[in-house]
């Protein structure tokens, strides 16, 4: 395999999507599927930075996840874990190895072999540990990747500035925690874990579609004061809660009455996109200086990119755009972070 060859993962359903809007910005480069969610790249003279830079830069919006290819086993020599792991080392050494790595494993698709990938990180803690490299799960300055398709097992060896995010494929795993009012709470936590926004230590914070309750009660967690604008009831284990105002309406009679200046706005209704956009542009003029909004962008796979480009033309009257991606979290959705315009 040519090590100038670079691995991007995305949602399954939305890999044609994320390979298409790299195309966009790399209309000479060459993309295939290695896996479900991962496909493979090639631009001459493109590195991995300058990719992950233009993703950042651009707010592309589909992909999840870089990885600098380094090597490939294909799937039958793969199948002795103790030969795979003398495998990566040769393959590893190929460039310095720093003392301290991250190292992430993961499988992309239904692949049939003699282990599973927590045994696969094992070995390969193992064979690192026999160089005195320290080995974590995230967290370091550098990523060691191992990602099993249907064609072998991928090794891949580059910065975490360059791979947009310090999990393995993208995927975040997240632990219920105590008092979750909705899985959608998931979404703005790892939105928050991503480091893509810095939220104000307090202030007023207005929740469009707020039932059952889950971003509401994330950010009275945050300090934040929160109007919760929903007909629906909230979470009987909001009742009560200091600082949170359920206000039993929709969002346009709500904007078109309200006073108040909020610092943030949230948006995660079950809306048409392009309407969605529209509350928001209502909702910009309603913050204070330097507010921010968080929206979720409703997607089918068959028209995304096409609609993202409608959405953020619309949204760029009133908004800044800081952060576009789609989050593990996200599903059939992209969630975009927002500065609104002076």
């Amino acid at each position: 395999m040519d090590i100038s060859r670079i691995f991007f993962s995305a949602d399954e359903a939305f890999l044609q999507a994320a390979a298409d809007e790299i195309g966009e910005h790399f209309p000479d480069a060459w993309m295939e599927p290695a896996g479900p969610d991962v496909g493979a790249f090639e631009d001459e003279g493109v590195s991995i930075a300058l990719l992950a830079d233009t993703i950042r830069e651009k707010h592309l919006a589909f992909t999840r996840h870089l990885m600098r290819g380094v090597g490939m086993v294909p799937l039958d020599e793969a199948q002795d874990l103790g030969e795979l792991g003398d495998f990566a080392i040769a393959l590893w050494e190929q460039f310095p190895l720093p003392n301290v790595v991250s190292l992430q494993v993961w499988q992309s698709g239904q692949i049939d072999l003699p282990y599973r990938t927590d045994q696969l990180w094992r070995r390969l803690e193992a064979a690192l540990a026999d160089l005195d490299i320290e080995v974590r799960r995230g967290g370091a300055s550098h990523i060691l990747s191992a990602c099993i398709t249907g064609q072998g097992v991928i090794f891949g060896s580059n910065g975490v500035a360059n791979a947009l995010a310090d999990w393995p494929g993208g995927r975040v795993k997240l632990a219920k925690p105590k008092g979750q009012v909705s899985r959608a709470e998931f979404k703005l936590e790892e939105l928050f874990r991503t480091g893509a926004v810095t939220l104000p230590a307090a202030g007023k914070a207005l929740d469009l579609g707020a039932s059952p309750g889950g971003w509401s009660r994330i950010l009275l967690e945050r300090g934040f004061e929160v109007w919760a604008v929903d007909p629906g009831d909230l979470d009987r284990r909001l009742a009560g809660r200091p600082g949170l105002h359920h206000i039993r309406t929709t969002a346009g009679p709500f904007l078109a009455e309200n006073k108040e200046r909020f610092n943030l706005v949230v948006n995660d209704m079950r809306m048409a996109p392009l309407l969605s956009a529209s509350v928001m542009n209502a909702a910009a003029g309603h913050l204070a200086p330097g507010g921010l909004g968080i929206m979720t962008v409703k997607l089918q796979p068959e028209n995304a990119l096409p609609l993202v480009h409608q959405v953020r033309r619309l949204l760029e009257s009133a908004w800044e755009i800081v952060f576009a991606r789609q989050l593990f979290h996200n599903r059939n959705e992209i969630t975009l972070v927002l500065q609104a315009k002076a």
